[in-house]
């Protein structure tokens, strides 16, 4: 798979799905708002990002991509302990209203716990908790993935304040009209806390690796792993940064809230190509 200035190629099901929706007049569905976040970690004098792979039956099926999904109307009603940015500030970076901002916020941070283990929380606004890959802990993300507990009543059970300043804002996508299951997504990085690990817990993932950004596009490239526009853009501007404090202040200045949304051409002859506006 070259990718190169006349666009990404593009998956002959997504083809499928934006010829039948033109043909058929097809109206395009509402997005849905949801977050994503790229967990980075130092290697060397480089950094990795990770990657999980979405289970077949998933939209966007077979696709590598960044933990996350859909903000939970539990997002949106949480009443929790904050650190970092307020949400009126979050607001400012994402375009969003404030009560809005902290939803999408909040929604990060709960996607990165189901489907990494991973948690941006910690006793105070100073400090981020340690391991959580033990049993208890692992009861609790279940409930969570399972819709029987809200995350900001985990985060209250467990004393711990949500730490909004270890996410920095990215960019924002959104899903083209043709597919049928679209979403505004915001895109956030974040660097792995310190004591705490990955584990391929989610059960909408059937793969996971940490890679170095730059390899990860190059593999792709190289039609060893599959992914979707926003995730191949998305590696090669973590790439261009160089290394993590670079990451961390190409973040303060970026552009996440006016969003971004692949078009895909179907000329009479050569491939269909996503193209960015």
């Amino acid at each position: 798979m070259t990718i190169d200035h006349d666009g990404f190629p593009a998956p002959p099901a997504l083809v499928e799905h934006a010829r039948r929706f033109r043909a058929e007049g097809g109206v395009p569905a509402v997005p849905r708002v949801a977050a994503t976040v790229l967990l980075l970690r130092p290697a060397g004098e480089d950094f990795e990002v990770y990657l999980i792979r979405r289970v077949a039956a998933m939209a966007f099926g077979g696709m590598y991509a960044f933990p996350g999904g859909g903000v939970d109307r539990s997002d949106s009603q949480a009443h929790l302990d904050w650190a970092g940015p307020e949400p009126a500030e979050w607001g400012r970076r994402l375009g969003l209203a404030a009560d809005a901002a902290q939803a999408v916020v909040c929604a990060a941070a709960r996607e990165v716990f189901e489907e990494a283990g991973v948690l941006l929380a910690g006793p105070d606004a100073n400090s981020v908790v340690g391991d959580v890959s033990g049993d208890d802990w692992e009861a609790a993300r279940v409930a969570l993935e399972q819709h029987r507990g809200g995350f900001a009543d985990l985060l209250a059970e467990r004393g711990l304040t949500l730490r909004s300043d270890l996410l920095l804002p990215w960019s924002r996508w959104i899903t083209p009209e043709f597919e049928p299951r679209r979403f505004d997504t915001y895109f956030f990085v974040a660097l792995l806390p310190e004591g705490q690990r990955t584990r391929n817990v989610s059960s909408e993932a059937d793969h996971v690796l940490w890679i170095r950004p730059a390899e990860a596009r190059a593999r792709a490239e190289a039609g060893e792993l599959t992914m979707l526009p926003p995730t191949l853009v998305t590696l090669g501007q973590v790439a261009a940064a160089g290394d993590l404090r670079g990451v961390a202040k190409a973040a303060a200045t970026r552009d996440a809230a006016t969003p971004v949304t692949p078009r895909l051409d179907l000329p009479r002859e050569g491939p269909p190509r996503f193209t960015l506006p």
